[in-house]
């Protein structure tokens, strides 16, 4: 249950909003920027709550005569509903229901680029409702799909980057008989290579790195009749994606990195063509990846993956 405005900031908006001599158009266009500020950079769940209560004030000006500004208030609102801090199915069900209320307006009377960013977060939405069996992880995909005929390598790289990313991450969920697994592994793996041709590291830096860890998990996990070749090429990806990682720019990132390629190494043989002889090196390299990954976990407050890197390292 939404509930009631209790910043301050929030009724005085509101208020300077209702006292103002400005248009019911420009009122509601004022709410909707407020509302923007405050989901940009949120600094606690309570602005969440503010920007969905100057959505829902927005929405309730627009009346029946500005469809268009009701259907954005209607996306904004879904967008703070689902960066709601453990969220709920609830709140992803009524995102979900402003969603495909606001679509259809938008396809018809906004630009395209305004349509895809909507289907973008939708296909986030239908993706987190899926473990709720809520919805399909094919509808995401579908979604994810329709959002790249706008969001090009050559217009948007960014979101291209995003959208691969995205997709690639449902094809990995997707569960299915061994066969069916295989197809959408390998399916993940092919979708992050496609963007990697388009997405470098001197233009786009971050994308690239993003898209290089995951693509380094995707092999990891890869079933293959070659399994020491797709540890070789993950911890590849993984040193791509350190070229840009690092601790004191991204430290969290770089511990996430760290860790993943210290699962790699622990299953790789110290030298591929004598794998009878260990991998005495790549364990010791493994362990102090996990003991720094570790540390900058916990100074970061990032107390569950401190946990699971501490119970690694127990195991090791």
């Amino acid at each position: 249950m939404t509930p009631t405005i209790t910043d301050a900031a929030t009724k005085a908006a509101i208020a300077a909003i209702a006292s103002e001599s400005a248009s019911t158009k420009d009122k509601i266009e004022m709410l909707i920027e407020i509302a923007h500020g405050f989901i940009k950079k949120p600094k606690t769940a309570q602005d969440l709550w503010n920007a969905i209560a100057l959505y829902q004030e927005a929405e309730n000006l627009c009346g029946e005569d500005y469809f268009l500004l009701k259907a954005r208030a209607k996306v904004g609102r879904a967008g703070a509903l689902r960066a709601v801090p453990h969220n709920t199915e609830e709140l992803l069900l009524q995102a979900q229901v402003l969603y495909t209320e606001a679509l259809p307006v938008l396809q018809e009377f906004a630009s395209s680029e305004e349509v895809a960013e909507a289907q973008m977060n939708y296909g986030l939405v239908l993706q987190s409702l899926v473990p709720f069996n809520l919805a399909q992880i094919a509808d995401s995909i579908q979604v994810y799909q329709e959002a790249l005929r706008v969001f090009t390598w050559e217009n948007y790289p960014q979101e291209y980057a995003i959208l691969h990313n995205n997709i690639a991450i449902a094809y990995l969920s997707m569960s299915g008989g061994l066969q069916q697994q295989y197809l959408f592994e390998g399916l993940a793996v092919q979708t992050f290579e496609a963007a990697l041709k388009h997405i470098n590291i001197i233009d786009h830096p971050r994308e690239y790195a993003m898209l290089q860890n995951n693509l380094g998990n995707a092999l990891q996990y890869l079933p293959s009749s070659h399994p020491l070749d797709n540890l070789v090429r993950a911890i590849a990806a993984y040193d791509q994606a350190l070229k840009v990682r690092n601790l004191q720019d991204t430290p969290i990132e770089y511990a996430n990195t760290i860790a993943n390629k210290a699962n790699a190494l622990l299953n790789l043989p110290d030298n591929l063509s004598k794998p009878e002889t260990g991998n005495l090196q790549n364990f010791t390299q493994a362990r102090n990846y996990y003991q720094q990954a570790w540390e900058i976990f916990t100074k970061y407050g990032q107390i569950e993956k401190a946990q699971v890197v501490a119970q690694v390292l127990a195991e090791l």
